[in-house]
């Protein structure tokens, strides 16, 4: 089974650092956290890479080469223009011809994505996206009005919880039909697109350890917690 990493933002949260260095160089300890999801991947058996690079996509495929040091095979794919979180998928179809799995290039979890593979496959679904629960705290009152400005409830500081994507997903490769080589395509309109299709897409909850490291502060979070990872992350 082919995996396909996505490695061509522009990582615009994480500047200045994402000046220099694309946001999957961006060293989480002493590994750029690209290493870590490519040795993640081939631990659990996924050995066929193809990483979709941008800015500074040279930089990546220097440092990675033919992945033969990290016991893997990477091809690249490189986005002249950018096309969104999907539409780079179009650029590769004709590699992707059977399920396949789709991580984010900033994306640091203890994911076991053969488990996550496994559920899909036993789905019927044309795609199966990885969650986590979220949990947002609002620090002020909330009220709720009903007719003629009459308030009807009130919860103070609440904390409301969200299922998020977590930037992993599994395809089937028919999902190709619904992405136009060359064309703009986002993941969210991607999703929106095969539910209005009426194609079935599944989500898969996952209660372990995920942080996107796009933002600094998350950045920060997960430098100072990778040593404790490392045992987890079997890299």
């Amino acid at each position: 089974m082919k995996a396909v990493i996505l490695a061509g933002g522009k990582g615009t949260r994480l500047k200045p650092y994402t000046n220099v260095l694309p946001k999957p160089l961006m060293p989480i300890g002493d590994k750029p956290i690209l290493e870590i999801i490519i040795r993640q991947l081939g631990a659990q058996g996924l050995r066929d890479i193809i990483i979709s690079v941008g800015p500074l996509g040279e930089l990546i495929m220097t440092f990675f080469g033919d992945g033969s040091q990290f016991g893997v095979n990477i091809k690249y794919s490189k986005e002249d223009e950018p096309l969104g979180t999907a539409g780079g998928l179009g650029l590769i179809r004709k590699e992707l011809r059977d399920t396949f799995i789709m991580v984010n290039g900033d994306t640091l979890t203890t994911l076991n994505f053969s488990e996550l593979i496994n559920y899909h496959k036993t789905s019927d679904a044309i795609a199966t996206i990885a969650l986590k629960k979220r949990d947002v705290y609002i620090d002020f009152g909330i009220v709720e009005l009903g007719d003629n400005n009459a308030i009807k409830g009130y919860t103070e500081k609440p904390t409301i919880y969200y299922l998020v994507s977590m930037g992993v997903y599994v395809f089937e490769p028919r999902v190709m039909e619904y992405i136009r080589p060359g064309e703009k395509l986002d993941f969210p309109d991607l999703v929106k697109t095969l539910i209005s299709k009426h194609e079935k897409v599944n989500g898969f909850v996952f209660d372990g350890y995920w942080l996107d490291i796009g933002r600094p502060a998350d950045y920060e979070k997960a430098n100072e917690e990778i040593e404790e990872l490392s045992k987890l992350l079997n890299t």
